[in-house]
């Protein structure tokens, strides 16, 4: 292994996390836009009482290696940008509205691709082309005018400052946001008899925790070489287009190993379903509208640092200001989205 690039090893982080998380949403159904439409259509709310599942153990685990010196939180981009409320508003409500728009997000759409959904690939690869123009592209010099970067004077995170402030270790802050999380989670009976739910939302927090522990360790081991990451599926996306297409986009790294395994991990839990199988758009007003929301996805996801995955599980977990913001967002957008599919479809 001494031989072995640190950007190979490190894409080789994110090939394994994401395929676990790959098989999450097509084994046990984890899926952002599906839970919050199962409990505000379905009167399902075990897909999204999966979420505190999932960030319980993504937020203790990575606290506790915190703890114990195997990683350093603050090294993590979440922790390391000054935190810009408007932009987590107005980048989670514009991806939100777009998740709904496409039927998907970014990591949505990854997985369904992976099924054999081909409308999910015109998904995918609009969100990859957006996030680079809002990136790096046209709309870069306005993105940056309106939602300006800059470092923080003090750690951005909730547990760094309760701890700062109070003296509180954050470790201990983290678990209890994180019982709280589970409790929340466990208080709905259904899950509770749903233990497959229960073991992937538990193998989808750990998949977010290892990101971060295992490109620490690489940042360790390569000088800081490597940037400690976690997974995210709005720029990676584009990362990974432009790499496959040129092998550029700074080369091998952690988000294209992310991007390939959700959709190698799909793939794996689509054919164990008996699920897989080629699907296509027979609308074109419905590919319009898919094509649009996936627009407003690469644009929102880059200004708000994050999807629903980047921000409202890898952000979470670090217990980031930004996440439960942006998440809310997010969760806002969908489901003005939602409620306006829904009405558009019922008869006058």
């Amino acid at each position: 292994m001494e031989n072995v690039p640190f950007g190979l090893l490190a894409a080789l982080v994110g090939l394994i996390g994401g395929a676990v998380l790959g098989l999450a949403a097509r084994l046990g159904d984890f899926c952002t836009l599906g839970a919050l439409e199962s409990a505000m259509y379905g009167g399902d709310q075990r897909r999204l009482r999966m979420w505190g599942i999932m960030l319980a153990t993504a937020i203790s685990v990575c606290f506790l290696l915190d703890a114990a010196g195997q990683l350093d939180l603050r090294a993590t981009p979440y922790l390391s940008v000054a935190w810009n409320p408007v932009a987590s508003i107005v980048g989670g409500l514009l991806f939100g509205y777009g998740m709904a728009l496409a039927g998907n997000c970014g990591f949505g759409a990854l997985a369904r691709f992976g099924g054999g959904d081909i409308r999910s690939l015109v998904i995918v690869v609009v969100i990859g082309i957006f996030a680079f123009m809002t990136l790096n592209g046209p709309l870069s010099p306005l993105r940056t005018m309106l939602f300006p970067l800059s470092e923080p004077e003090t750690t951005p995170g909730i547990a760094h400052f309760l701890e700062r402030m109070t003296g509180i270790p954050r470790l201990a802050v983290a678990l209890v946001v994180s019982a709280a999380l589970a409790a929340w989670a466990l208080a709905h009976e259904p899950l509770r008899a749903d233990r497959a739910k229960i073991l992937w939302a538990m193998a989808a927090g750990l998949a977010i925790a290892s990101a971060f522990w295992g490109t620490y360790q690489l940042r360790i081991a390569s000088l800081e070489e490597v940037n400690v990451l976690g997974h995210s599926f709005t720029v990676p996306i584009g990362r990974t287009i432009l790499y496959l297409m040129t092998s550029s986009a700074g080369g091998i790294g952690f988000p294209i190993g992310s991007v390939i395994g959700v959709m190698g991990g799909a793939l794996a839990g689509s054919l164990v379903r008996g699920l897989f199988q080629w699907e296509a758009c027979d609308d074109p007003r419905e590919l319009g509208r898919q094509v649009s929301g996936a627009a407003l996805m690469g644009i929102g996801g880059v200004i708000a640092l994050g999807c629903s995955i980047g921000q409202g599980a890898s952000a979470f977990a670090t217990l980031a200001w930004s996440a439960p913001v942006t998440l809310a967002a997010i969760m806002a957008g969908g489901a003005l989205g939602l409620r306006q599919l829904v009405r558009g479809f019922q008869p006058e």
